[in-house]
């Protein structure tokens, strides 16, 4: 059974919407490396659909970061939207028909490798408030954003987690991926 996975940045109050505005000077070779073991593994994309309209406006004509641009692109990803209609423009892009749990259980029962869950925290919590995600990885960067949006909210559901893999990084980030405690 194929594993899905979901990475984000995260300040040490919890936010993680637009990481790009305060994690940018204790972004070290570690959480690049750690990011380049994760792409490495992931052949699938799940992407929710503001995001994949940001992502897909950028990175088909990206300059800068030609590394992710090169892995992104070409990879099959599949959006979640209510409000998308038709054929996806940027390549290897489809919408999901029918109940996301059910695609994402069908998804992970066929062949491949790890399925990635990009620019979206709606579908990270959804997921995995379902029972569905296998591992959250919270890059944890030294600094307090103040504000914006939190992974997790007041009236959240009571969920165990399991720590599978903690790292220090030479910046102060903490690298921890959790899963799902079984009962």
């Amino acid at each position: 059974m194929r594993k899905l996975t979901a990475g984000l940045f995260c300040s040490v109050d919890g936010v993680v919407e637009d990481p790009f505005k305060w994690q940018f000077d204790s972004f070290d070779e570690e959480l690049g490396a750690g990011m380049g073991v994760m792409m490495g593994r992931i052949d699938t994309a799940l992407m929710g659909r503001i995001g994949y309209q940001q992502w897909a406006e950028y990175w088909p004509k990206a300059e800068r970061d030609a590394e992710f641009a090169g892995f992104i692109n070409p990879l099959p990803k599949f959006v979640a939207s209510r409000t998308l209609s038709g054929e996806l423009e940027w390549q290897n892009s489809h919408l999901i028909e029918g109940p996301l749990e059910d695609f994402v259980v069908d998804l992970k029962n066929s062949d491949g490798g790890d399925i990635g869950i990009f620019s979206s925290i709606s579908l990270v919590r959804q997921l995995l408030f379902a029972g569905l995600l296998d591992s959250l990885m919270l890059m944890v960067h030294p600094v307090i954003a103040g504000s914006g949006r939190r992974l997790f909210n007041d009236g959240d559901p009571l969920t165990r987690l399991e720590l599978q893999e903690s790292e220090r990084t030479s910046k102060g980030n903490m690298v921890l991926s959790y899963g799902v405690r079984s009962s």
